[in-house]
Formats: structure tokens, sequence, C-alpha cells
């Protein structure tokens, strides 16, 4: 479960998140949707621990993310939009590096790395440098190590972004089996996405949180895209809706 209440980010002058506050359940997938530029990256970014908040708190499955830093790190996967890759090691060797970072220990983690392989269908590209992969399989070596320490809850930023319509369609469903005794965080673009995958949807605009509810509630009597853009009205920003076979 994660629980954000009251957080604030400011760069100088600049605010990029005011007062942000929503949760995540145990086993749900929260679609965090908002414009370029409304604070979702920076949000998410406070959440996993990699950026320091001004104001405000965040409880990764009870464990604050400022007092219990390293309790919360171990529960926690992240995939960033770009995925923290090292172009000149394989597959094999980075999983392992990235296993030995987050604490897995060294009896565990062959068995480790050979269950995120498999997850992430990598089975076919383990001795493959990373800086020779396509996009696709790029994508699936970070969500590969996002799982690498089997962490209760997963936060995904555009984690289809960029990718074909089969590897889209391929990168959900995996999503969707990660669910269920995880909590899922999906930050995304794409409408249609969180209309497929997501339960609950969490909207953010200039800053602030606009819509949190269940998506059967806020799509009974109207599309995403509708609800969307009423609350987002103003900002700006661009939002895709779908994507042409995915």
């Amino acid at each position: 479960m994660i629980e954000v209440r009251n957080l604030s980010k400011r760069y100088g002058d600049l605010l990029a998140i005011d007062q942000v506050s929503f949760t995540a359940q145990k086993g749900e997938i929260v679609g965090f949707l908002g414009p370029n530029g409304a604070g979702k990256t920076t949000t998410m970014r406070i959440i996993t621990g990699f950026l320091p908040a001004t104001k405000g708190t965040v409880k990764v499955e009870g464990f604050d993310i400022f007092d219990d830093a390293h309790e919360v790190r171990k529960r926690i996967g992240y995939l960033p939009e770009n995925p923290p890759l090292y172009a000149d090691m394989t597959v094999t060797s980075y999983l392992e590096f990235v296993g030995r970072i987050k604490g897995v220990t060294r009896a565990a983690l062959p068995e480790a790395v050979d269950v995120a392989v498999e997850r992430c269908g990598l089975t076919a590209v383990t001795r493959r440098v990373l800086g020779h992969l396509s996009k696709g399989f790029r994508q699936r070596v970070g969500l590969a190590q996002a799982l690498i320490h089997q962490p209760d809850v997963l936060v995904l930023d555009e984690p289809t972004i960029g990718l074909d319509p089969r590897q889209i369609r391929e990168i959900r469903h995996l999503i969707r089996e990660l669910a269920g005794q995880r909590t899922v965080i999906l930050s995304t673009h794409i409408l249609q996405e969180v209309v497929q995958i997501c339960q609950k949807v969490v909207i953010i605009s200039d800053g602030r949180v606009v819509v949190e509810d269940q998506i059967e509630h806020l799509t009974r009597e109207m599309p995403l895209e509708e609800v969307f853009m009423r609350h987002i009205s103003g900002s700006g920003g661009a939002v895709e809706i779908g994507e042409v076979g995915a």
C-alpha cells in the first residue's frame, strides 16, 4: 500500500507539486495521469526516494520514505521513463549487478535473475549486450531490474513509450500479471492504456491532484478522455488517447 499525504516540492520560486495526496491499495493498479509538466515524474521520484520533498509524507507498506528510506527501497521497484541500463553489459551481468545493489544475497541471486528473466521474456537474450537490444527488449530489462528483488510495490513511468503495437500489448499483459499481490502505480499519457489495465485513476494538473477515483465510477457516464479533458482544461499539456493496433 502507498499513502501520499500533502506532498509538495519547490524548486526556488517554482512550485512543482502542491499538497498532492492519494492512496494505492495492495494489489491495485493505479493510473497516474496528467499533461506534460503536471508533476507526475516529480511525484514518482519522491515516492521512490530519488528526490526529497519540500513538505508532506509518503508511506510505502507502512514505512515512511523519509524516516525509513532503506526499508522503503527494499519494498519498491522503479522503472523510470528511460531505464538506467549500462550499454556495455550483458542482460545477465546487468541483472546480477542490480540484484547485488538491491540487497539480494549471493545465494539467492541466481534464482532471482532466472525468475526476472523468465517473467519478463528475456530468456533468448540473456547473453546479449544491452546496447545491441531493441527498444522493446530494453524496456523488458528495465522491468526485470525493477522486479529483481521481488518488491511489494512497482512504480512504472511510461513503460510502453516508444514501443510498437505488439510490444505494447506484451508489456501491458506483463503489468497485469505483475499486479495481484503487488501495488502498481502506472504513469502514462495513453488513456486507453489506463482503461485496459488500471482499477483506479489519479489525475494531476498544475501540480495538484484534481481526481482520485475508481475507473468504473469515473467512466460510468462518460469516457475517460472526456473526464481527463474536463479536469485539465487550460493546462496546455498533451495527452494521447490511444494508439493504432494497441
